[in-house]
C-alpha cells in the first residue's frame, strides 16, 4: 500500500502497540510490519473471509467490532468470538499449518482493520524469541478464556451464562453497561436462544438484580448476580 503520512503512521504504530501480540515489536519490526500492511474498511454485515478460505493475513481492529463464527452443515451460525477495537484476530493461523481460516469473519459494525502479512510476521518470530514469547503469551490467555467459556457453556444454566456475561462485561465501580450488539448475537455467543435471553433478563429485572432501559443495563445487586453466576444446575 502507499505509505501514510508520517504523523498518521506514528499514530497507527501507537494503536498497534495496544495489542499484546504487537506490543513487543521493536521499532524496526513495527516499521517492517507497516510496510507490508494494508488498511481495510468494512460496512456493518460485510464479510471479511469465510472458513476454509486460503489464509495469508491476520488482522488488527482499529475501530468497530468483528464477529468470528462457524457454519454448521445445515447452515446454522455459531458465534465463536467478538473482536473489539485494539484486538487482533486470525493470528492462530501462524501455527496451524493448514493455511486456511478455521472460522468466518464479518463486520458487526462499520469497521476499520489493519491487514497484516502473516508469512512475513512468522519470519520475524523466527528472528526474535522475545516477539515469539509475547505471541505465545497472548494465545495462552485467549486459550484460557476459551476453556473458561467451555466450562460455562457446559456447566451453567442459561441464567448462569447470562449472569456471568453481565459480570464479565461490567465493573463494580461502574455498574452500567451498554449492549453493543443485538440480543440475537449475544444469544448465539452464549449458546442460548434470543427468547431465552429475554426471559432470563426479565427474571433478573423482576428480582431487582438488574434494571434495563433500552440497550443500557444497570447491575443493581452484584452479589446476587455473582451467586447466580456460580450456581450449577441440579443434575437430577
Amino acid at each position: 500500500m502507499s505509505q501514510p503520512p508520517k504523523t498518521e503512521a506514528t499514530a497507527l504504530a501507537t494503536e498497534l502497540r495496544r495489542a499484546p501480540l504487537l506490543a513487543a515489536l521493536s521499532p524496526a519490526q513495527l516499521e517492517r510490519l507497516l510496510q507490508r500492511a494494508s488498511q481495510v474498511r468494512l460496512a456493518a454485515g460485510q464479510m471479511l473471509f469465510h472458513q476454509d478460505e486460503p489464509a495469508e493475513r491476520f488482522y488488527f481492529v482499529r475501530s468497530g467490532q468483528m464477529r468470528l463464527f462457524r457454519l454448521s452443515s445445515e447452515g446454522g451460525e455459531k458465534i465463536i468470538e467478538l473482536i473489539n477495537s485494539g484486538q487482533t484476530f486470525a493470528e492462530a493461523l501462524l501455527f496451524m499449518g493448514t493455511g486456511r481460516y478455521p472460522v468466518c469473519a464479518a463486520a458487526l459494525t462499520d469497521a476499520e482493520l489493519v491487514s497484516i502479512d502473516a508469512p512475513d510476521f512468522a519470519a520475524m518470530l523466527r528472528e526474535s524469541p522475545e516477539t515469539c514469547f509475547a505471541l505465545l503469551g497472548d494465545l495462552s490467555r485467549r486459550l484460557h478464556a476459551m476453556i473458561a467459556e467451555i466450562d460455562s457453556l457446559t456447566l451453567l444454566s442459561a441464567q448462569g451464562r447470562v449472569a456471568r456475561w453481565l459480570l464479565r462485561n461490567s465493573r463494580p465501580e461502574q455498574p452500567e453497561l451498554r449492549l453493543g450488539v443485538s440480543k440475537a448475537v449475544l444469544a448465539s455467543r452464549l449458546s442460548i436462544q434470543p427468547e431465552t435471553w429475554s426471559r432470563v433478563t426479565r427474571r433478573l429485572i423482576d428480582k431487582e438484580v438488574i434494571a434495563v432501559a433500552g440497550d443500557l443495563i444497570t447491575i443493581r445487586h452484584r452479589a446476587a448476580l455473582q451467586r447466580l453466576a456460580d450456581e450449577l444446575p441440579d443434575p437430577f
